[in-house]
C-alpha cells in the first residue's frame, strides 16, 4: 500500500511538472511581451517574466478558478512583479550604460539606426502623455494580447470601461503622433 502512495506522489509531481511546463510554453511569450511593453528594456523584461514564473511555480496551490481565470490570475501576478520592479527603482533612481549601448549596437546600417530612433522617439514622446494606467492598459491590451474583459478582471472594472479607455487612449496616441510630424 505504502508504494502505491509513493508512486501515486511521483506522478502527480511529474503531472504538475509537465503542468508548469505547459503553462511556461503557452504563456511565456505573452507575459514577456507584456512586460516589455512596461520596462522598454529585453533584459529587464526577461528579468521580470523569470520572476513571474518563479512565481507561478511557487504559489501555484493557491490558484482557484472560482475566483478568477488563470490567464486573469498570472497577468495579475506579472503586474504585481512589475509594480515592486518601479517600486526599486524609484528608491534607486539609476539608468545603466548597458542599456544605451545596447539600443546603438541593435541596427547594422546608420539609414536603419535613424529611421529607427525617430520612429521611437516618436512613440516614447506620444506614451509620455499617457498616466501609468493608461500605460498599464496599453501594454495589457498589445503585450499581453488580452481581451477586455481579462484587462477588465484584472483591473476590477467593467469591460465596458475598458472599451472606452482603449479608444480614448487611442485616440490621445494618434493626435500626439500626428502633431510630431
Amino acid at each position: 500500500m505504502e508504494q502505491f502512495a509513493v508512486s501515486s506522489s511521483l506522478d502527480k509531481a511529474k503531472g504538475e511538472e509537465l503542468d508548469l511546463t505547459h503553462i511556461f510554453e503557452t504563456y511565456y511569450k505573452r507575459i514577456y511581451n507584456y512586460i516589455y511593453y512596461r520596462v522598454n528594456s529585453n533584459e529587464e523584461a526577461e528579468d521580470l517574466t523569470s520572476q513571474v514564473f518563479e512565481k507561478v511555480m511557487l504559489k501555484i496551490n493557491t490558484y482557484s478558478n472560482c475566483k478568477s481565470p488563470f490567464e486573469v490570475w498570472l497577468f495579475a501576478i506579472a503586474r504585481n512583479v512589475i509594480n515592486d520592479y518601479f517600486r526599486s527603482l524609484k528608491k534607486y533612481n539609476w539608468f545603466s550604460i548597458e542599456k544605451i549601448k545596447e539600443l546603438i549596437s541593435r541596427e547594422s546600417n546608420p539609414e536603419d539606426i535613424v529611421l529607427t530612433a525617430e520612429t521611437n522617439d516618436m512613440l516614447l514622446k506620444a506614451l509620455r502623455v499617457l498616466n501609468d494606467k493608461e500605460r498599464n492598459i496599453v501594454a495589457l491590451k498589445f503585450g499581453g494580447n488580452l481581451k477586455n474583459k481579462e484587462i477588465a478582471e484584472i483591473l476590477e472594472l467593467t469591460e465596458s470601461n475598458i472599451g472606452v479607455m482603449l479608444y480614448r487612449i487611442m485616440k490621445k496616441l494618434k493626435v500626439e503622433m500626428e502633431r510630431e510630424v
